[in-house]
């Protein structure tokens, strides 16, 4: 595996232990800054909302300054962004926190593209395993993310939170430094004279819906079901110690199979994984109804990060297939779009799914839509599927 893929395997590690440290202590900081109950998730919204907004820009500015400038810019972001929220937090302002938590967004919304730049660093025949190298990145994430959030409780003398943004400065930092090591592909000037077909030519391929409604229906329904687990466990009368076991194998689950799900995608073609996927995220649901033990919540976590995994390491290497090399920006900014706003839905309505509609609504309510992507998947053709 070229040494760029490692490199970038090592970049999505500590853009992911980032983004755990931002969900161990966003909602905190926002409780104890906001002077209403409803403003404390303001950064966590604010931080979606520049994630969102980033990927199709992203996308694009790439194409045409390369994939090194473009991740140099977004870490510089990201560093501008911590400083924003250390300030917020110095003068007690959500707003300006929150506005920190935006400018972090739009960093993460630009390292959303590593596992894209894996890609044009090796031969089409490596793609499958460098896609899977970069999100095994996500288990390093693991141990860094949520240890940093506890090492870091007395670095901030105001705020015990305050310590993971300079935690968090000092991943951005290293991270800048090894894109500016690592020998990333330059831009390629685009050929004018090639067609590049509108959103709805694009969107008529079976290869390209099948592969934006696996990655979109994949990220939702993992994110939704992940966001509504502590609550419910809560509900239940499970302790914090429980919950936050679940969570942990969860991430594990999401991410260790990424040492091997390339193999797989080689051995088994894309489209037999993707169904994998969307058979482990079905048994979470069933298994999710079948009771509210901590071992029904500790299996349907753990499934449905395999799921996810699969799903979404499978949609990203049957997307390089749909797009031709002037389409490459227009595809993958409108899959990020797509796929991330469908992650911000499922966090957002998570809380009031499980208080309106309770934890086995919630989870029937999941099912339709994993058959939907079942259903797309089976409907390509077998040998443009095989190719993929």
């Amino acid at each position: 595996m070229p040494l760029t893929v490692w490199g970038l395997a090592i970049a999505q590690a500590l853009l992911s232990s980032g983004n755990i440290l931002l969900v161990s202590v966003s909602a905190l900081i926002g409780r104890y800054l906001a002077a209403e109950p409803w403003l404390i998730t303001l950064p966590v919204a604010c931080q979606f909302l520049g994630l969102i907004l980033s990927t199709l820009p992203a996308a694009h500015l790439m194409q045409r300054l390369g994939r090194k400038s473009g991740f140099v810019l977004g870490n510089l972001v990201g560093l501008l962004g911590t400083w924003v929220a250390l300030q917020g937090l110095a003068s007690t302002s959500l707003a300006l926190f929150a506005c920190g938590t935006f400018l972090i967004g739009v960093a993460i919304g630009v390292g959303q593209q590593y596992r894209f730049a894996a890609l044009e660093a090796c031969d089409s025949g490596l793609h499958a395993r460098a896609i899977s190298l970069v999100m095994a990145g996500g288990v390093l994430a693991a141990v860094i993310g949520p240890n940093l959030a506890v090492w870091s409780r007395d670095w901030y003398p105001d705020n015990p939170y305050g310590g993971a943004f300079y935690g968090l400065f000092g991943l951005y930092l290293v991270a800048l430094l090894l894109i500016l090591l690592l020998p990333l592909p330059v831009a390629r000037p685009v050929d004018r004279a090639e067609a590049v077909r509108s959103y709805r030519e694009l969107f008529r391929q079976p290869l390209l819906l099948a592969a934006v409604a696996s990655g979109m229906i994949g990220y939702g329904i993992m994110v939704l079901l992940m966001t509504a687990t502590p609550l419910a466990m809560d509900h239940h009368q499970h302790d914090f110690p429980a919950t936050a076991s679940v969570i942990q194998w969860h991430v594990l689950g999401m991410f260790v199979p990424s040492f091997f799900t390339g193999h797989l995608i080689r051995r088994f073609t894309t489209r037999r994984v993707i169904l994998w996927g969307c058979s482990a995220l079905a048994l979470s649901v069933a298994v999710n109804l079948s009771g509210q033990g901590y071992w029904h919540y500790w299996w349907g976590l753990l499934l449905l990060g395999v799921g996810w995994n699969f799903t979404f390491i499978g949609a990203t290497h049957l997307l390089s297939f749909s797009y031709r090399p002037a389409e490459k920006a227009k595809v993958q900014g409108i899959n990020e779009f797509l796929v991330f706003g469908a992650a911000a839905v499922g966090s957002l309505f998570a809380g009031q799914g499980v208080v309106l509609l309770g934890w086995s609504w919630l989870n029937l309510l999941s099912l339709p839509w994993i058959l939907l992507v079942f259903a797309l998947i089976l409907r390509l053709d077998r040998r443009s599927a095989a190719t993929a």
